[in-house]
């Protein structure tokens, strides 16, 4: 049975188009990956299926009745709401029921016998309603998810705000868990995952019965829980399904871009051909009609489109001159905001070495990195910088409300480069002329990371500081980073949640949740 059917979709920004004639359709219990470039559509895909975007052309068609759930990679909480609000939130048409039969009690108290009648029926169907959909069991329910995802530990009662972006994600994830959906649209689900909850969530996708609609980079993931690929091709502007996993997918595709490349080279020797026998016929009235009839072959030819490899981003970091030997050291360091996130800390990293920092979400990964850099103050002790230190820092996320395209924040960066230079720069990250010039906030998660890192790789550091560096990124730059970072000179303190990436890189990995006091 087909849950969403979408027909001769067209959709673009300005002349920048996006699809061009796309169908797509989600059959019960399929398990799609929507794979490709950073940049190719994706998100905006979701967007138009979910009706927070009106396509250009085409039709969306759900089946009767569904209820979706989406986790979009953009999604915001509101200031002064608490985890438990947050997930109780997935209840909200059954306390819109619950509001409904108190006013209907209400009303009673000056009803006519018919209208006490009427009241009272209703009220029946909705006490039935609200009994057979376990809301009195709500509080259980968002207990139960909150120690599936680890959120119980942070308190229920805590303000959504002061949160990390992986803590964040949970409660978003909880929710949606909650709402049971006939279909899960998933956009990036473990970006700022810890390993523990990436498992987790593995093995519930694996098991869940009904369909859902996935969209990540992080490859063994991918692998391990979809069924079907939907591939979205820049190239072309179109959607096009493959049956299997993501290795399968890729096998299919790489046989089905080599024959598309022989058959545009054997037509274009054919044009060659035909463009010679005409240039040399046309003039001879003996072989004038056999041109001519070449030249109706040319004008009639339906040309093959050359396919055009996707830039692949360039990362060569630059070097700055030998640090000092200890690069920074901790003295009885307490990290935290209005209460402590570690115990006192005494750590040092030398010279040369690359270490990873993991572990649960929240526990002060960030705020660690942070303290070290002098960016927020230590509660108490001190962290110290070793001498001739050139930092190079790569944030998690940018500022919401960057105002800049991309031109302009790294023009703002390297004041004394020529356009020509900043275009290339840009372009090196691979980023095209249509993400150049757009607004940074615009641009998907993965463009904004290509955007940042192009800062990082224009100025000369010998220790770099990175916070969650792949999340977002595409299969091909996270690649072509983890080779940079292999051949970087410097030294490397990075927080990552993928052992895959930092295990050929790393000579150390701390465990942050031997010294968190938020477990």
């Amino acid at each position: 049975m087909s849950i969403l059917n979408v027909e001769h979709l067209t959709h673009g920004f300005g002349d920048r188009a996006i699809f061009e004639d796309v169908s797509f359709r989600l059959l019960a219990g399929e398990h799609i990956g929507l794979v490709g470039a950073n940049g190719e559509g994706k998100s905006t895909f979701m967007n138009i299926i979910t009706g927070k975007l009106m396509p250009d052309e085409g039709t969306i068609e759900w089946a009767k009745n569904v209820k979706t759930g989406y986790l979009d990679q953009h999604a915001v909480l509101k200031a002064g709401m608490s985890i438990k609000d947050a997930l109780a939130s997935a209840f909200e048409p059954l306390y819109a029921m619950e509001a409904r039969m108190n006013e209907l009690y209400e009303k009673m108290a000056d009803a006519s016998d018919k209208e006490m009648e009427e009241y009272m029926e209703e009220t029946g169907t909705i006490q039935d309603m609200l009994t057979n959909r376990d809301f009195y069991m709500i509080d259980a329910k968002v207990e139960e998810v909150a120690r599936a995802l680890g959120l119980l530990d942070l308190g229920l009662d805590r303000d959504v705000t002061e949160l990390s972006g992986g803590q964040r994600t949970k409660i978003l994830l909880g929710k949606l868990l909650l709402e049971k959906p006939d279909i899960l649209l998933l956009d990036e689900p473990t970006n700022y995952l810890d390993a523990e909850h990436i498992e987790w969530l593995k093995k519930y996708l694996q098991e869940y019965e009904n369909a859902f609609i996935l969209i990540s980079h992080d490859i063994p993931f991918l692998n391990s829980v979809i069924n079907i690929v939907y591939h979205m091709d820049g190239n072309y502007h179109s959607l096009e399904r493959y049956v299997g996993n993501y290795d399968k997918f890729m096998e299919v595709y790489e046989v089905k871009k080599a024959q598309r490349e022989a058959a545009y080279n054997r037509q274009q020797q054919e044009i060659a051909e035909l463009k010679d026998f005409v240039a040399r016929n046309k003039a001879r009235v003996a072989t004038r009609n056999m041109a001519m009839s070449r030249q109706k072959k040319l004008d009639n030819m339906d040309i093959i489109e050359k396919v055009k490899e996707k830039p692949k981003p360039e990362f060569n970091f630059k070097t700055a001159r030998t640090p000092g030997k200890v690069l920074f050291e901790t003295k009885d360091l307490v990290i935290g905001y209005d209460e402590p996130l570690s115990q006192e800390l005494n750590v040092n990293m030398e010279r040369g070495e690359r270490i990873v920092l993991t572990g649960s979400n929240g526990i002060g990964k960030t705020t660690l990195l942070k303290s070290i850099l002098g960016l927020i103050p230590a509660l108490s002790g001190k962290a110290e910088l070793g001498e001739n230190l050139v930092i190079g820092y790569f944030e998690q996320e940018m500022s919401k409300d960057i105002d800049t395209t991309c031109l302009q924040e790294i023009w703002n960066e390297f004041p004394s480069f020529t356009q020509y230079e900043v275009r290339s720069a840009l372009a090196k990250c691979g980023l095209t002329t249509k993400h150049i010039e757009s607004k940074c906030r615009v641009l998907s998660g993965g463009e904004q990371a290509k955007v940042r890192l192009c800062k990082l790789i224009n100025k000369e550091s010998n220790l770099l500081v990175l916070d969650e560096p792949t999340n977002h990124l595409d299969a091909d730059a996270k690649e072509e980073l983890k080779r940079a970072l292999k051949e970087y000179k410097g030294s490397i303190l990075m927080v990552c949640h993928e052992p895959e990436f930092y295990e050929d890189i790393a000579t150390q990995v701390w465990d942050c949740t031997k010294w968190s006091t938020k477990l």
